[in-house]
């Protein structure tokens, strides 16, 4: 069969004396009508590119462009979930990181000794007053009759308490130590200046000298300490309590 001749590109011939915009890739002038190149065909009214998203419009759901509003809701409600949800976190966690601030604060601070205005007993042996258990000598003591007895200490104004230092029975000396009975444990009620209350148990070794409790309550307006668990008690030997320390963060 017969071929057909292919066709024969001729080359057109431009003049440069024609006045309009300059082909942004060849440079080569263009009536002002013409929208490609007469030369090379390049647009010469290109497109706008988009200007790229910002960080937060590339997390689902805004990574995608929307028109006429669509999915507006949409991000509305994660915005509106996100935000309770932190808030909601915030209230949770305001009490624990208060107390975490408050542990720091007492950890870093000097503690400096505080001494009740007042010091009431529900029960005492004649010579042995409750108030002999601040008055900062340990060879004299509180008796109490039994456990269960309780002594509470009001302070003069609300303080932070960060600890608690007991020297228990009648005397650091092991011999004057042995001679009384002692508590093993002691049962703390604080109370701060709203009248609200905090429980600590402090248990107690069975020897003679100070033992350090940390506490880290805050506004104590007064503490009672109730012995429990006696140790070494008989009807002739009552439950010893020589000193009793209460240390604020100075």
């Amino acid at each position: 069969m017969p071929v057909a001749p292919r066709p024969v590109v001729r080359p057109l011939a431009v003049s440069d004396d024609v006045a309009g915009v300059p082909c942004p890739a060849c440079g080569t002038p263009n009536p002002p009508d013409r929208r490609f190149c007469r030369r090379c065909a390049a647009p010469l009214t290109p497109s706008t590119i988009a200007a790229p998203l910002p960080w937060w419009r590339t997390v689902w759901p805004f990574r995608r462009r929307t028109r006429a509003g669509s999915g507006r809701l949409v991000r509305f409600l994660v915005v509106l979930t996100v935000v309770l949800a932190l808030c909601a976190a915030g209230f949770l966690l305001l009490p624990a990181g208060r107390h975490l601030v408050q542990d720091t604060l007492d950890k870093l601070g000097k503690a400096k000794a505080v001494t009740p205005t007042r010091a009431q007993a529900s029960a005492e042996l004649p010579g042995h007053p409750v108030g002999l258990s601040t008055d900062g000598l340990s060879n004299r003591y509180w008796a109490a009759p039994g456990p269960g007895t309780s002594a509470t200490y009001t302070f003069g104004k609300p303080f932070r308490l960060v600890a608690v230092i007991v020297t228990n029975g009648a005397s650091p000396a092991p011999e004057e130590y042995a001679k009384q009975g002692r508590a093993l444990r002691i049962d703390m009620e604080v109370t701060d200046r709203d009248g609200a209350t905090v429980h600590k148990q402090l248990v107690l070794s069975d020897k003679p000298g100070p033992q350090t409790f940390p506490t880290g309550i805050s506004d104590v307006a007064t503490v009672r300490l109730t012995l429990q668990e006696p140790a070494g008690s008989a009807p002739q030997r009552p439950l010893a309590l020589a000193e009793v320390e209460f240390f604020q963060r100075s």
